[in-house]
């Protein structure tokens, strides 16, 4: 039984001081168009650690990231994590607002999460590597 309950708790997330006030401010904004996934997002960030924008790891999943994970399903998978008007499947690039953007958001490289699907069906995803978009200049 305890490894049940063991398997169920989220992992500690963290998540850099922008990016969280941003989130936030999006999730109120979404919450009458779209109330399940702003409120599932809402609980992600409540459980967040907030941490300074400098000290966060490059190792950390942040908006703008680009994440290899496997899922549960097996296939290895490569995605950028973007907020919904920047979301293009063509282009791997996942909305925040969908519900394995909103499990992505804070993991670090080698954590694991389970997550609830559009249809209801429960997954776990671990990942694989995080990488940074490249600083504008450089």
């Amino acid at each position: 039984m305890q490894e049940k309950t063991r398997a169920k708790r989220k992992p500690v997330i963290k998540i850099a001081a922008t990016d969280h006030a941003k989130l936030v401010s999006f999730a109120e904004a979404m919450e009458s168009r779209n109330p399940e996934m702003a409120e599932e997002l809402m609980l992600e960030l409540d459980r967040a650690k907030v941490v300074a924008d400098g000290s966060i790891s490059a190792d950390v999943v942040q908006m703008g990231s680009t994440v290899t994970y496997k899922p549960d399903t097996g296939e290895v998978r490569t995605v950028t994590l973007v907020f919904p008007g920047d979301a293009d499947i063509a282009q791997a690039k996942i909305s925040i607002l969908t519900p394995i953007g909103t499990a992505l958001i804070g993991l670090a490289t080698g954590q694991a999460i389970q997550w609830t699907a559009r249809d209801g069906r429960s997954h776990e995803l671990e990942i694989i590597e995080v990488r940074q978009p490249a600083a504008a200049g450089a």
